[in-house]
């Protein structure tokens, strides 16, 4: 399965959750909501969840293989550090 395409959809400069991006698989299967969070050890990807009961969260869709995870997130990093270049190139003064 290869990644065809990211997509960020919303870039935030404020709060922890910094993008919501969407990837698509093979040109076929697209998964949407995969969230850009800054944590205590730096940025992550969070994938899309649904909140069950008291404040517990669980994913809708996941990858099962930590190297596929790792394909992710490396691909989602990689666009988000585009367009914040792209960003900076348009906004001189913006800084995260």
């Amino acid at each position: 399965m290869n990644i065809t395409d990211v997509r960020i959809r919303k870039v935030s400069d404020e709060g922890k959750m910094k993008a919501v991006v969407s990837i698509t698989f093979d040109d076929e299967f697209v998964v949407h909501d995969i969230k850009i969070i800054e944590g205590q050890n730096g940025l992550f990807i969070a994938m899309p969840s649904r909140k069950m009961g008291e404040g517990d969260f669980r994913d809708i869709a996941h990858p099962l293989v930590s190297e596929t995870r790792n394909r992710i997130k490396e691909a989602i990093f990689a666009e988000y550090e585009k367009v914040l270049a792209e960003k900076d190139a348009e906004e001189p003064g913006f800084v995260l």
